[in-house]
């Protein structure tokens, strides 16, 4: 797809972009490799200076930069606020516990003794410039809890954002600019998808993440492979909504409609598979579909508005053949289903709740990414837990229950990167995120995320 900037609520052009040719691209590796071999070397308290400046600029900078993500992805104003205060808490964190996340590890001497060794430690050290991989759904929260932890470490990183999102991804490097880094610690790179390979196998690339569809995770980690490359991927997510008899049941509705509708429904850990227990199904279901109906769609820009647009054409498209694909095989609508009256221009879609899902339909197994859900009844935990796991993808998941045996058995058996008992799934610095199965591989945030990216050295003194 070309770079440029398209206002999903009107399908406008904004802006477009030069691709960089080949020479630019040396131009920033070069950069990176240069910026490396001093950056590497300095202190973090140094380095959290530099994040702190850049979390300060951007809360200065937050109604500006939400109007640009929602006016190139469609996300509704007041989330796009929501997300830049995020990413300025993100670095913050970082800034603060990085040094004791990293600090050299001492085993207890007796244990190395038999080994001839004095002491010995274990030392984190950067590997050098990371490649990052990012969508468009979160255009600002993706790149920074990438880039917060990389940088901290002593890497140095590049970006190559989507496509559609070109304005977002100048601002981010013009964010850590201006906050002083060092020239070439942090840079966009303006390329298209068919360049990617080309980068990732470049000497100076040390490794790479990927926030992103499956297909686009498969060949990242295949050039990476070959290469012998380390790589993140956080890919796609079908994740489970459970409500259990003991929920409380308005709290879970409530949260239900949050989890399914965010972002407009574009979001890796929305919620999107509703599995209800029988005692609890028909309740539940009307007032879920209820809630959903009542969601207001419109301009994303309206502080009112609650959904906004698909982030493109395509999407919608895909999203509606799903919907239409449900239908055909005897699902039913019960609300939304269809593209909403009174938007001439723009890729809005109904907020949707579908029941009566089976295995014939491509929802039954597919990524839904878009305000479309799927409720399913179950007859008892068992089978909750069954329906839970019958997807390819393992993320996260959220389970409704007050009963501690119903919550062990979630975490003992639930085969996802995380669990969630009444309440929002969510990601959060001081957490582990990622997933399992078709949902990728590593993590990303916390202590686990930072030291992805660092050569675990150990240090062994006769």
């Amino acid at each position: 797809m070309p770079i440029a900037s398209v206002n999903p609520a009107t399908g406008e052009t904004l802006e477009t972009f030069e691709e960089l040719d080949a020479a630019g691209i040396e131009q920033r590796l070069a950069r990176a490799e240069a910026a490396f071999r001093t950056y590497r070397t300095t202190s973090f308290a140094h380095r959290a200076q530099l994040l702190r400046r850049a979390a300060d600029l951007l809360d200065e900078d937050r109604e500006a930069v939400s109007r640009t993500m929602t006016e190139e992805m469609g996300k509704p104003l007041t989330a796009a606020r929501a997300e830049a205060a995020k990413c300025a808490k993100a670095m913050r964190w970082y800034a603060e516990n990085a040094e004791a996340l990293l600090a050299d590890e001492h085993p207890d001497p007796a244990d190395v003794a038999d080994a001839g060794a004095a002491r010995a430690y274990v030392r984190y050290r950067p590997i050098g410039a990371v490649l990052a991989v990012m969508p468009w759904n979160f255009p600002f929260w993706q790149v920074i809890r990438f880039a917060a932890p990389a940088l901290m470490a002593g890497n140095v990183g590049l970006l190559k954002h989507a496509s559609n999102v070109p304005r977002t991804a100048v601002a981010l490097e013009e964010l850590f600019v201006r906050a002083g880094f060092p020239e070439g610690c942090f840079q966009t790179l303006l390329i298209g998808s068919r360049a990617v390979d080309g980068v990732i196998r470049d000497r100076r690339v040390a490794a790479v993440t990927l926030t992103g569809s499956e297909p686009a995770g498969r060949a990242v980690a295949a050039t990476a492979a070959d290469e012998v490359k380390k790589a993140v991927l956080e890919l796609g997510g079908s994740d489970p909504f459970v409500v259990l008899p003991s929920a409380d049941l308005d709290a879970a509705v409530r949260t239900a409609v949050r989890a399914r509708a965010q972002n407009n429904g574009q979001s890796c850990i929305a919620a999107k598979r509703f599995i209800v227990h029988a005692d609890v199904y028909e309740p539940f279901t009307a007032a879920f579909a209820g809630a959903m109906r009542a969601l207001k769609v419109g301009d994303p820009m309206e502080e009112a508005t609650e959904v906004g647009p698909l982030a493109s054409r395509q999407g919608r498209d895909d999203l509606e053949e799903l919907v239409e694909d449900a239908k055909k095989h005897g699902a039913r609508v019960e609300c939304g289903g269809r593209r909403p009256e009174g938007f001439d221009a723009g890729w809005f879609y109904e907020p949707t709740v579908l029941t009566g899902i089976t295995p014939a339909m491509r929802i039954h197994q597919e990524e839904t990414f878009g305000p479309v859900a799927t409720v399913y009844r179950a007859a008892d935990l068992d089978e909750a837990v069954a329906m839970a796991n019958d997807t390819p993808f393992g993320l996260s998941s959220n389970v409704w229950t007050d009963d501690p045996a119903e919550q062990e058995r979630f975490v003992r058996d639930i085969e996802a990167g995380g669990v969630f008992f009444n309440g929002m799934t969510a990601s959060h610095p001081a957490l582990p995120f990622g997933g399992v199965k078709r949902s990728g591989f590593g993590r990303e945030l916390s202590g686990h995320g930072i030291k992805e990216f660092c050569n675990v050295t150990t240090v062994w003194v006769a």
